[in-house]
């Protein structure tokens, strides 16, 4: 059997989870009520709504109020508007996020736009990708920011790595290579059109894949003792697999994430760990 760490990301994420709840605990001592984060479900899809309940559930956990708006599916452009200014301008709503996909005639990039970047818990609205990219503070999506304190949880050194991040999403690929170069890595995108994109990730310390094609990651794409962060996720017959071929992957990396239970967990508890810096900075700036 491989000596690769399996990275137990149901146990880092508890971890985390514990210490947002530690500083909501701190929050409503300090203001006499907890910080909230709103989510807006236009619609009745059912895998959002999971996705929701999800988030609702570990708001409960920790303390924080959810406020849950779920608007019909032929809500108009000015409503959802209207309902997003109200959010922003409520003290009591910390965060927001606005579940995607939204019906086909409204624009998802338009209205997640919309959020106020102080509550912008997901870190994708174009002010929040600005700031990210110009290094400036500001909240940070929240799958990278996870999949950062998974390499952390390892004694990853990002510093002077050389990183490659298979996909280069708006939601993922991109701010990831950012989060990666603020951390001093030497970061490698790769995509669809790459040139000999398995000789491109053996070079990688750091291996990151973000497809959504299942086991496309090899063995022989890998460097021996790299660290694999597989964040895909495809339901097949056998069940849920990542990017990455996990049994024989594990032979060859140092250390690596399992599908379930690598990269998900993390997702949650850095929103909620969002929400609470977001609250702390809204209070500051009251004062």
């Amino acid at each position: 059997m491989s000596g690769a760490t399996i990275i137990d990301g149901k146990a880092v994420a508890g971890a985390l989870r514990a210490q947002v709840a530690e500083g909501v605990s701190d929050f409503v001592r300090a203001h006499d009520r907890p910080p909230g984060l709103a989510t807006v479900l236009v619609g009745d899809d059912p895998g959002s709504a999971v996705y929701v309940a999800g988030k609702q559930r570990a708001c409960a956990e920790v303390g924080m109020v959810a406020f849950d708006h779920r608007p019909s599916s032929d809500i108009s452009e000015a409503d959802l508007r209207s309902l997003i200014a109200e959010l922003n301008a409520d003290p009591a709503v910390s965060g927001i996020i606005v579940q995607l996909p939204l019906p086909e005639h409204l624009d998802g990039t338009l209205i997640t736009g919309l959020v106020d970047a102080a509550k912008d818990v997901d870190g994708l609205t174009p002010l929040s990708t600005g700031l990210l990219a110009l290094g400036r503070e500001g909240l940070r999506p929240c799958t990278p920011l996870g999949v950062i304190e998974l390499l952390r949880s390892v004694g990853a050194v990002i510093a002077g790595a050389e990183a490659v991040v298979i996909g280069r999403s708006n939601l993922f690929g991109k701010p990831m290579a950012q989060l990666l170069l603020a951390e001093n890595a030497t970061v490698t995108v790769c995509h669809s059109r790459t040139r000999d994109l398995a000789g491109v990730c053996a070079r990688a310390d750091i291996l990151i894949a973000a497809t959504g094609r299942p086991r496309m990651v090899e063995a022989d794409w890998v460097k021996p003792g790299a660290i694999v962060i597989d964040v895909g996720i495809t339901r097949l017959e056998s069940g849920l697999v990542g990017d990455v071929d996990f049994d024989a992957v594990r032979e060859v990396a140092g250390a690596i994430t399992p599908v379930p239970g690598g990269v998900g967990p993390m997702t949650i508890a850095c929103l909620l760990r969002n929400t609470l810096l977001a609250a702390r900075a809204q209070a500051a700036a009251r004062v």
